[in-house]
């Protein structure tokens, strides 16, 4: 199935078990409103599918991986009920993975930033590439990573998110990422890492789709109240995207 959008795609096709779902934006696959509420619906409506055993999310393209959220309708934001709906596209997104019964593989072949590395973390294997570097660079623009924040942070946990939140310009190396937790395996060139995720979803697609559902449940133990926290979080970024920082740094970002 695909889903085109003015400028990008939410693309699903299943084969043998497995559930590929491809997104793709040309502003470095960045991440406008409709995109992210598509994205949503695909991860969600795979996990509904008695046909889907294991789900691999990837990006198209050959550079970064996920660009984060689509400057261009941050600058448009112009209210704080704008902005809280604006975010909870990445909260639906996050909140979708970790519903989802299946495991969801993801497919890293570049640089994540924001709302691409929680994209990351909120999947339950992430296998990547060693130049995808990540960076949370929200507080440079004036807001911060509170909707991607619980995701982030559950994996590499409370310090490395810090580290990470706070230096808003720094890359971080992905084998950094790897030690940390966010990524699960880091290979040397795009022909290794899709030979490792042919392997993994093949394996998983021939596991017990009932015994892989318990298993996710446990290891996304203490996250049910994330429906309600996330959608706190998008609130505050919402109301700070407003605020007169934020507005000149987004303007200066799309100057670049």
């Amino acid at each position: 199935m695909i889903r085109e959008i003015q400028q990008g795609h939410v693309r699903t096709e299943t084969h043998n078990g497995i559930t590929t779902i491809e997104f793709f934006h040309p502003q470095s696959n960045s991440l406008p409103g409709k995109l992210l509420e598509e994205l949503a619906h695909a991860i969600s409506g795979a996990g509904n599918e008695p046909d889907t055993r294991v789900i691999v999310l990837r990006s198209a393209g050959e550079k970064a991986f996920c660009a984060g959220a689509s400057f261009d309708e941050l600058a448009a934001i112009s209210t704080e009920e704008e902005g809280l709906r604006f975010f909870s596209g990445f909260a639906h997104v996050i909140n979708a993975m970790r519903k989802c019964p299946q495991f969801i593989i993801a497919r890293i072949h570049g640089r994540c930033v924001g709302g691409g590395v929680g994209i990351a973390a909120a999947a339950d294997y992430a296998i990547a590439v060693d130049k995808a570097e990540v960076k949370l660079s929200e507080l440079a623009v004036g807001i911060g990573p509170f909707v991607v924040g619980p995701a982030v942070e559950r994996k590499v946990g409370i310090a490395s998110f810090g580290y990470l939140a706070i230096d808003a310009s720094m890359w971080r190396s992905a084998d950094w990422a790897k030690r940390k937790g966010l990524f699960s395996e880091l290979h040397a060139s795009n022909t290794e890492m899709e030979e490792s995720i042919e392997r993994l979803s093949h394996n998983l697609a021939q596991s017990s789709p009932e015994a892989m559902r318990e298993l996710k449940k446990i290891l996304w133990k203490g996250t049910e109240h994330w429906d309600q926290l996330l959608t706190e979080r998008a609130a505050i970024s919402g109301r700070l995207v407003l605020g007169s920082f934020a507005r000149q740094a987004i303007e200066n970002f799309r100057k670049k």
